[in-house]
């Protein structure tokens, strides 16, 4: 889809889940968020599991909010619908991230939570939600997500959502299973 053929999107969808509220970031949430990227818990996976410094939680922001508009998808803010709390981030992106096969093009799901709401089957329930909004926009054969081998609370997560069939790749100099899902 070129990008001329992209539906405008200036912010995110409000997505409604039992427990959750998925919307855009606001100014409000970046000390959640940068309190969030620096813990050891949430990185121990990613980033060669080393925390992300304030300025680095402030450019993720920019790109959660920046992906919308260019893209027409994106990251979400997950929140507790209760309390109103943060729990985390959640979204699609395309990073044309160099990876055979490639996956350029292809909406790359990925979440991260606070370590406070692991355990509590909230990235499913946001995941699952997100999925189904990208489903009903009808522009994608799949969307794909990329998880190291060692986290198996994400490899739970993103098979119940119903990513399969994972292959083993070498990302930024480190094996990484890249699963993929049929768009409904």
């Amino acid at each position: 889809m070129t990008a001329s053929a992209l539906p405008p999107v200036t912010s995110p969808p409000v997505l409604d889940t039992p427990r959750l509220i998925l919307e855009g970031h606001p100014l409000g949430d970046f000390d959640a968020l940068v309190a969030m990227w620096a813990e050891p818990a949430v990185v121990a996976h990613i980033f060669n599991g080393e925390p992300s410094a304030p300025r680095d939680s402030w450019m993720r922001m920019l790109a959660y909010r920046g992906l919308w508009p260019l893209l027409g998808y994106g990251y979400w803010a997950i929140r507790e619908k209760a309390s109103g709390r943060y729990v985390g981030d959640l979204g699609f992106a395309d990073f044309h991230r160099a990876v055979e096969p490639s996956i350029r093009g292809v909406p790359e799901a990925g979440w991260a939570l606070a370590p406070w709401a692991h355990g509590n089957g909230y990235a499913t329930e946001a995941l699952t939600h997100a999925l189904g909004w990208l489903d009903a926009q009808h522009r994608f054969e799949r969307s794909v997500c990329l998880i190291a081998p060692t986290n198996a609370a994400s490899i739970r997560v993103a098979e119940k959502a119903g990513y399969a069939e994972p292959v083993r790749i070498r990302f930024n100099d480190a094996d990484s299973l890249l699963y993929s899902r049929a768009c409904r």
